[in-house]
């Protein structure tokens, strides 16, 4: 077993789409190890972003992390990472393949309604930012 991280945004969690992110990972068969609710704060944002300092975005991407409660989870499976990314589709919902998680609910490339970690390396790092 593998384990990743997933984290709905505010996008999702505002319009009430938590159990539906919920649903759709158990139904892919990811099991919930931990899971929270907390809303980020900006020096926390920028920290977990810290990848992106730098590029044109950042500002926003901090200020929309936090104008809402996130809910991270660690998710538990065989092949968690890449299972995920291909459960969740593209970053920009307009590319997301048909019946992935962001092609159903985002909104848009920043109001994408969720985050997964993108290798296992990272899925370490951005769980224990989140679960110590």
């Amino acid at each position: 077993m593998s384990r990743t991280l997933l984290i709905v945004k505010p996008d999702a969690t505002e319009r009430n789409l938590i159990g539906h992110v919920i649903g759709r990972l158990e139904k892919a068969g990811f099991k919930i190890v931990e899971m929270r609710m907390l809303t980020l704060e900006s020096t926390q944002a920028r920290k977990f972003y810290a990848v992106h300092e730098g590029k044109p975005f950042i500002d926003e991407l901090v200020e929309f992390m936090c104008s809402q409660v996130v809910v991270p989870m660690v998710l538990e499976k065989e092949n968690a990472v890449e299972d995920l990314r291909t459960l969740i589709g593209a970053t920009n919902p307009a590319n997301a393949a048909c019946g992935t998680i962001r092609q159903e609910i985002a909104l848009d490339v920043q109001r994408n309604s969720v985050h997964a970690s993108d290798s296992d390396e990272n899925a370490a790092v951005e769980i224990s930012f989140f679960f110590s």
